[in-house]
């Protein structure tokens, strides 16, 4: 046995990108709390960012083949006028300025070989944006409850959350957080051959060794921005800000704002029952709610809330600004108690009256009164597959591992609770500018309809049986519903990440197809002479086209990023405008009516985000083994997501029903 201090400890622990377990350590000398079993969530054979320099590159699509995709995907919305001009568009785009345009962005990605066409614009896109981050951009996951309820009160729940997020955090930093891959075959490929043998090939070549396991790792350039990041508003654009070197965590209560550190001036990660007797102060504070919340801000128009945060600076508020921004992430305590409200629940994480919130942070994580945990997360910097595995390991963590017990919170001691209560300073000005956003906020939340569905009669295990895709099956009903409210289909955004490439961010599958359109009239009809196995065999051909799109999504091979692109190109240049980008056709296919999206996991128990147009639908979606779960928003006057939602559980039993015989 042998005596470390904490830093002759840490210093050692790094070898060739891995970590050198010491299993033995004398605990006389060395703080359990000190070693890799607290500090680390994982500690990884292959470092985490081994295979990012081999990741290939995001794809070009051949412009004659995004133009053949982009007519197939208009075919089903539009007439025969209407289509023969879209088809003459593309003809012209195609002989002329296309031309010109493909050339121009194969140059511009030679020259930047160390990122993808897309990832540049499509951050720009999000930053120039000037509408409000809640309910428009920001999406919601809610986990599942703790199987012993002692470990779902707020106190324990919210510091284990937050120590199993640091471990995540320290696991990252330290490059031995697993890598994401996806295993095409997991019996051959998550195994220790696997990791044995692609640890020892050079990163320039790893990605290539993993494919030979049929494994297929992912971009992990975005996990970065998980942690100490903001997006600050500015105007026409903001700026993510990212500061690693904070070590602090702020924390929301009745709109009020607190920090304290969570990582000690080593980067050790702070015993459990001294962050827990932290939050226990915090939740024991018992001022009123604050009469100036300035978290309601955020949920304000961009360049409002840029103005409005450059005054707040005059006055005398960049310090606790850059605290907040510099925070490890945001941890906000609820007054509300969810009980069985399940409207409740789905408001209070997607959009809440915005007093006790920061949505610009890039992630808050969300305790309730009752210890119903979630996440809600700005999603500029990065997309659902880092958010996800986030999530994922930490929900693994504090239910397999739990670092802090309902028993030791009687042990707690007020002397351990070292706080900063952060003050703001807010004038007249600021004063009006806040309670006139509570009044606005107040009025957009009071027009959003919510509601869900949860499926119980299948869900993954049985479509595969029936040999049906479980995403075709949900994207059909949500056409189906659709269609049988308003005899027509609608434009049509599903989001496909493209994280097997360098940089790459997403791609949209396009699910309102000819198929989906003809086995919806057909499901309509008063009479049919067709027979159930007809209908079946319709589904079928649908989920094949629905798996050829999904494909060529996830291989790059969309088009809807590469004309995003090639229309930014187009605009820079000044010139006139591309005819495929004037036809009318063009703007309605992207004003999607219905959006949806998924992230889909057992850990799961809702998710969602707002209408991404005033005349739309929301719809995020679940896909578990056993049932299919739907949450819809919308907005009064225009759709109603109730009614949706209604007949989407009829669509539902009509597709089981007809795949069942």
């Amino acid at each position: 046995m042998f005596v470390l201090t904490r830093n002759k400890f840490q210093k050692i622990m790094i070898k060739r990108g891995g970590i050198v377990l010491t299993q033995r350590l004398a605990r006389s000398t060395v703080s359990s709390y000190d070693i890799s079993e607290y500090q680390y969530l994982q500690v990884s054979k292959v470092p985490t960012l081994h295979f990012q320099a081999s990741l290939p590159r995001l794809p070009i699509p051949k412009l004659e083949d995004t133009c053949k995709r982009y007519l197939n995907a208009q075919k089903p919305l539009l007439n025969e006028k209407e289509l023969q001009n879209t088809s003459a568009c593309i003809s012209k785009f195609l002989a002329n300025e296309g031309q010109s345009l493909q050339k121009q962005l194969i140059h511009i990605n030679n020259e930047n070989s160390h990122t993808s066409y897309i990832s540049e614009p499509w951050f720009d896109m999000y930053l120039r944006d000037r509408k409000p981050l809640p309910i428009n951009y920001n999406p919601f996951l809610v986990y599942s409850p703790e199987s012993d309820p002692k470990y779902d009160t707020q106190l324990v729940k919210a510091t284990n959350l937050v120590v199993s997020s640091l471990r995540f955090l320290k696991s990252l930093k330290n490059n031995i957080l697993e890598p994401e891959v996806f295993h095409m075959k997991p019996e051959k490929s998550d195994t220790e051959l696997f990791r044995n043998v692609t640890r020892l090939i050079p990163p320039r070549f790893s990605w290539y060794g993993a494919y030979l396991f049929k494994a297929f790792p992912l971009d992990m350039s975005q996990y970065k921005n998980l942690f100490n990041t903001t997006r600050i508003p500015g105007l026409e654009k903001d700026v993510i800000f990212h500061d690693s070197s904070a070590k602090h965590l702020v924390v929301l209560r009745r709109g009020h704002f607190y920090a304290f550190d969570v990582l000690d001036s080593n980067d050790f990660i702070r015993s459990p029952k001294e962050i827990a007797a932290c939050l226990k102060a915090i939740l024991e504070d018992d001022r009123p709610p604050n009469k100036h919340p300035v978290g309601v801000l955020t949920t304000s128009e961009r360049d409002q809330w840029a103005q409005a945060r450059s005054h707040l600076v005059e006055t005398g508020n960049r310090e606790i600004l850059k605290k907040i921004d510099s925070a490890v992430f945001a941890m906000i305590l609820d007054d509300e108690v969810i009980g069985t409200d399940h409207n409740k629940l789905l408001r209070t994480y997607l959009h809440a009256d915005g007093t006790n919130r920061w949505f610009d942070k890039s992630f808050s994580l969300i305790v309730s009164k009752d210890g119903c945990s979630g996440i809600n997360f700005e999603h500029s910097w990065g997309d659902g597959v880092a958010v996800l595995r986030y999530f994922q390991d930490v929900k693994a963590d504090i239910s397999k591992n739990p670092k802090f017990h309902p028993n030791e919170v009687n042990e707690l001691t007020q002397e351990s609770a070292n706080i900063e209560r952060l003050q703001f300073s807010i004038d007249a000005e600021s004063e009006n500018i806040i309670n006139q956003q509570k009044a606005k906020y107040q009025d957009w939340i009071n027009r959003l309809c919510i509601d869900y569905t949860i499926y119980e009669e299948f869900g993954k295990n049985q479509c595969k049986k029936l040999r049906v895709s479980p995403d075709a099956v949900m994207q059909l009903a949500f056409q189906l519903a659709l269609y049988i409210l308003e005899n027509k289909v609608v434009p049509t955004y599903e989001s496909c990440s493209t994280a097997a490439y360098k940089h790459g961010r997403t791609e949209t599958i396009r699910p309102c197809t000819l198929e989906t359109k003809k086995i919806c009239i057909a499901m309509t009809r008063q009479q049919t002479e067709l027979s159930k196995s007809d209908l079946k065999n319709m589904i079928l051909d649908c989920s094949k086209a629905h798996n050829v799109l999904t494909k060529e999504a996830v291989m790059g091979q969309g088009f809807d990023r590469h004309l995003f692109v090639l229309k930014k190109i187009s605009e820079k240049s000044g010139s006139t405008k591309p005819v495929i980008f004037q036809d009318p056709a063009y703007d309605a296919l992207n004003h999607n009516i219905l959006s949806t999206s998924t992230l889909s996991s057992p850990v799961v128990i809702a998710g969602g985000f707002g209408p991404v147009v005033a005349d739309g639908y929301g719809i995020g979606y679940m896909i578990q083994d056993e049932r299919l779960g739907t949450v819809v928003t919308s907005y009064e006057g225009n759709r109603n997501a109730t009614k949706y939602v209604q007949t989407l559980e009829h669509a539902f039993k009509k597709i089981h029903d007809v795949l069942s015989k």
